[in-house]
């Protein structure tokens, strides 16, 4: 007797199931809201990452996300950090009050370009920052700048 084909292609879509799932699982989780991410840096101990970027129209921007943020290496680096993403969009609508709260932190800060990250205490007291990226220099030269 033959299986039917859907019964065959049940432990590879179990098995696809199971990847998407740990792919999803390795998803790094940006915030956008600084106050309740120090409250969560407080209370874990961890300092923050701030990624000031304009995700949707900044080409250096781009580049830092598709060649540094999506690596392995950064995912490791991240786990260290309570992440928020200061994200100041141009082609895609945003809040008014997002806007004019992103405008502060960017004054507050002295944000002069995109992207810039910055680590934070958990009071949000800057203790580093790196302006900038050198598209094609990789993970490793980029989060070498942390040290």
């Amino acid at each position: 007797m033959r299986t039917p084909n859907l019964l065959r292609l049940l432990p590879l879509a179990l098995a696809l199931a199971a990847l998407s799932a740990a792919a999803g699982a390795e998803e790094l989780n940006w915030q956008g809201d600084l106050a309740a991410a120090q409250a969560e840096a407080a209370r874990l101990h961890k300092p923050l990452l701030v990624d000031f970027t304009g995700s949707d129209w900044c080409g250096y921007c781009q580049k830092l996300e598709a060649e540094v943020m999506t690596t392995d290496a950064f995912r490791q680096f991240a786990g260290r950090y309570v992440l928020v993403r200061i994200d100041f969009l141009r082609h895609h609508p945003q809040d008014d009050a997002v806007k004019k709260s992103h405008l502060a932190l960017a004054e507050r800060y002295k944000i002069r370009g995109f992207p810039t990250l910055i680590v934070a205490d958990a009071s949000g007291r800057e203790l580093r920052r790196v302006e900038g990226y050198d598209p094609g220099s990789g993970a490793a030269a980029y989060l070498g700048q942390f040290q």
